[in-house]
């Protein structure tokens, strides 16, 4: 776990008031951003920011009008700020980003690069958006990769199912956060 990091992913406020589904997201989600901070392994927030006036948006881009559409993630906004109940503190590294994978239109791979990390444990909101969009960006760039299933959060339970219980065991593994931690407490 030396080179690895946490990624917590677009749990911006806006995001976790349209997913919550009150099942404890939040709460399993600090207690792995604790537990990674206790075993030094690096925190690094990526949130969706775009610009006011969207230069960044293309007509084309139809998942991008959608997101225009509904107000969400315009720089500055209060909707737009990562969730209280699980902050960054002092030295957490926050990454913005301008599309769906955490690497997109961000500085994810040069801080990764910088801070010699070749293996990332994704968590955020939504699976079938932010976790599904980097874990394929992140195989292409050869990270080892982890995905805390119950750290993940979709708008729709069938489809987080489908996806950590059937495609991300293809290429990641997918553990609970308490079988992360205790992991982790063994090396």
């Amino acid at each position: 776990m030396a080179n690895s990091a946490l990624l917590v992913m677009d749990v911006q406020r806006d995001v976790v008031a349209l997913a919550d589904d009150g099942s404890g997201y939040l709460p399993r989600l600090r207690g792995a951003i604790d537990g990674a901070r206790a075993a030094g392994i690096p925190v690094i927030y990526v949130v969706m920011g775009l610009r006011p006036g969207d230069p960044e948006v293309g007509p084309r881009s139809t998942v991008m009008a959608n997101i225009l559409r509904a107000g969400l993630f315009t720089e500055g906004a209060p909707g737009t700020e990562i969730h209280d109940e699980v902050a960054p503190r002092q030295g957490d590294v926050v990454v913005t980003k301008r599309r769906g994978s955490a690497f997109s239109g961000s500085d994810l791979d040069l801080v990764l690069r910088a801070r010699d990390i070749d293996s990332l444990v994704l968590t955020g909101i939504a699976t079938s958006a932010v976790v599904l969009s980097t874990l394929w960006h992140a195989i292409d760039l050869d990270f080892g990769l982890t995905v805390l299933a119950d750290a993940c959060l979709d708008t729709d339970p069938e489809v987080h199912r489908m996806l950590t219980e059937k495609l991300f065991p293809q290429w990641a593994d997918v553990l609970t956060v308490e079988d992360w931690l205790k992991a982790v407490a063994q090396q």
